[in-house]
């Protein structure tokens, strides 16, 4: 197995990690300086108005940011201790102006200059009252009654044993296992049980008044990462300052005991450069490629992505590839698997492959692809192949795209 190297950058208040193999960048996130609303961050809000054209409440999450609370995302305990989810009638029935409730954010809001020209829906972040929190291999869910295996383990009879385990081990209740956690030790999920059910009982503890409130933070860039790369090996983890080392120790001896002895503190040749330490590690130019509209096949073909309002429309071209177009666009999937998950890009996506021979190869080009996006910590769906030859898939993201996020970071 190929370990992981995780790379730890600042620049100009953003936090930046990299995840390296084999000199080759796996996975990248970043929490800008001017982000608003962080996805996964808690908040107890004040519903401000009810919108019943959107059948969405309108939120305030802290006094400064706003969230759309849409009907399908409402969940209201009931008395004999049974949850009630939204959708059945409409929000202005269930919710009214005035009324806190707990809620987390389940996207990003980036502020920008410009945005004091949108309406309110445009410049809200989506919230839901359906809260989970995000473990390195669990997902505690505290309205979820039983515990779950991730839909990503398909094997049905190792389903059943994962169920078996999780259901006999002490302290894990209202869980979803990682599909990355399969192989991991009982006590060690028992332990990361114990300290989201903790986390939960201090979130409780701050959900009353009547004064909206930002009560937990989402997860950061670090701690996505990690997440995101659960299953692998890491090997370093590499900083370079001391508030870093600090932040990255205490939250590695609470959350991931095993990797404290992986945090390098770095001397840069150069530490006043910008990102200095992916410059060194040769991984910066390979961050500015994400910003071009086409990425290069190993084998001399190229993939074209187009980002537009609607849709990511992704070409793959053969340049100077001469293999069967088959072998082509099995290179090709990888690596918009890749790209797509660099890039975080999200929505609906079109992908016109090379031209292939017939239902067989549609079957194992879509096969791969499937594949390849279990490696996706976002929701990936694969709808198939239309009449015109094109891929339809679309990628639930948790944060704006890269982008959106930095369109002039390198200009």
């Amino acid at each position: 197995m190929r370990t992981l190297d995780i790379l730890i950058e600042e620049l100009d208040g953003s936090l930046w990690v990299a995840a390296i193999s084999s000199r080759e960048l796996q996975g990248l996130e970043v929490d800008p300086v001017h982000e608003q609303v962080r996805w996964g961050a808690i908040y107890w809000a004040k519903v401000t108005r009810i919108d019943k054209a959107m059948d969405a409440a309108f939120l305030d999450l802290d006094g400064e940011n706003t969230g759309i609370l849409h009907n399908k995302d409402v969940r209201i305990e009931q008395k004999n201790g049974a949850v009630k989810k939204g959708g059945k009638e409409e929000i202005g029935k269930i919710l009214t102006p005035g009324q806190m409730v707990a809620v987390q954010a389940k996207s990003g809001y980036l502020a920008r200059e410009e945005d004091y020209l949108l309406p309110s829906e445009e410049k809200s972040a989506l919230v839901s009252m359906d809260i989970t929190l995000q473990g390195r291999y669990l997902i505690f869910s505290p309205i979820m009654p039983d515990n779950r295996v991730s839909s990503r383990i398909r094997d049905k009879k190792l389903r059943r044993q994962l169920l078996r385990m999780l259901n006999a081990t002490e302290s894990i209740k209202g869980c979803i296992l990682r599909a990355a956690a399969a192989n991991t030790q009982t006590d060690i999920l028992r332990r990361e049980g114990k300290i989201m059910g903790a986390m939960w009982e201090q979130i409780q503890a701050h959900l009353s008044g009547d004064a909206p409130a930002l009560i937990m933070e989402g997860p950061d860039a670090l701690q996505r990462t990690v997440s995101d790369h659960a299953g692998k090996t890491i090997d370093r983890i590499e900083i370079v300052t001391m508030e870093q080392f600090e932040h990255v120790e205490e939250w590695c001896e609470i959350f991931a005991p095993d990797l404290v002895t992986k945090i390098r503190p770095v001397e840069l040749n150069d530490p006043h450069a910008e990102l200095a330490l992916f410059e060194e590690r040769d991984i910066l130019s390979k961050i500015e490629d994400l910003f071009q509209p086409y990425t290069i096949l190993k084998q001399g073909g190229n993939i074209i992505i187009q980002e537009t309002t609607a849709l990511t429309a992704i070409d793959v071209n053969r340049g100077t590839d001469g293999r069967p177009a088959m072998e082509v666009n099995l290179d090709a999937a990888g690596e918009i698997g890749r790209q797509l998950r660099l890039r975080n890009l999200g929505g609906i996506i079109v992908v016109d492959f090379l031209k292939m021979r017939g239902k067989k190869d549609h079957k194992t080009l879509l096969a791969a692809l499937e594949t390849i996006f279990e490696k996706d910590p976002c929701t990936v769906q694969i709808h198939g192949i239309t009449g015109l030859g094109l891929v339809e898939i679309t990628r639930k993201r948790r944060t704006p795209a890269l982008q959106e996020r930095f369109s002039t970071a390198f200009e």
